[in-house]
């Protein structure tokens, strides 16, 4: 665990991209949010969330992508540094796996602590959602930082995984990489509309909770850091 936390600190050397640049663009689209709904008439009413239709702002995915470019970053960038000081591996992995891991409890507060301000004030004043997400992140403060927490670790782990496919079999190795999962939806998808399954995948989907979905990400989260932590042991350097 020793090994694991200096792995950690040893990414937050450099705390900026870490600590203020995700929130930077999102104070920034926050504000540019805030100026446009200001001015934008609301002609729906309230739905559930206390939101007029066509008020949810979407902006917030520009957090959870910047998760996925900072997993891609602390292995693709950062690994071969991180090997010349000393740290294995796998060692390396889970150690940043832990700075994740981290940086997702405190985000996911933070931003279920805001998602409370924001329904506590009508929407800053201007009926906005911008840190409630329909079905996702709409939900209770708690059930809003769990979900959060998942949805940013296994966005940051999936970035991981590309770094190391970057470090092992470089550009075309990862351009391969997109072609394989790109491949396997298409024949999914195909395989689902063969069977005229379409109207049992939105079941499945609808019926889900928020708790629900938020369970299935997590086992797909573990599921991603166990090919992660098989794929990293040849990774180059």
């Amino acid at each position: 665990m020793n090994t694991l936390l200096k792995v950690a600190r040893y990414h937050l050397v450099q705390p900026i991209p870490f600590l203020v640049v995700a929130w930077g663009i999102v104070a920034f689209s926050f504000a540019v949010n805030v100026i446009v709904y200001a001015f934008a008439p609301t002609s729906h009413p309230a739905g559930a969330g206390g939101v007029p239709a066509g008020r949810y702002t979407g902006a917030l995915a520009s957090l959870f992508v910047y998760f996925m470019v900072l997993g891609v970053n602390s292995i693709g960038r950062w690994l071969p540094f991180g090997l010349a000081l000393g740290a294995s591996r796998r060692s390396y992995y889970a150690g940043t796996a832990l700075l994740a891991a981290g940086l997702a409890v405190v985000d996911g507060l933070v931003l279920a602590v805001l998602q409370v301000i924001e329904r506590a004030t009508d929407g800053w004043g201007v009926q906005m959602g911008f840190f409630r997400i329909p079905y996702l992140l709409s939900g209770p403060w708690y059930l809003t930082w769990l979900s959060s927490f998942v949805w940013l670790t296994l966005l940051f782990v999936y970035g991981m995984w590309y770094g190391i496919v970057f470090r092992r079999w470089g550009l075309i190795g990862t351009i391969a990489f997109i072609a394989a999962q790109a491949a396997v939806l298409v024949a999914a998808g195909l395989l689902v509309t063969r069977a005229n399954g379409w109207a049992g995948v939105g079941h499945f989907f609808t019926g889900l909770t928020a708790t629900g979905l938020t369970g299935v990400l997590a086992v797909l989260a573990v599921a991603l850091l166990a090919g992660g932590q098989a794929t990293i042991r040849r990774a180059a350097i």
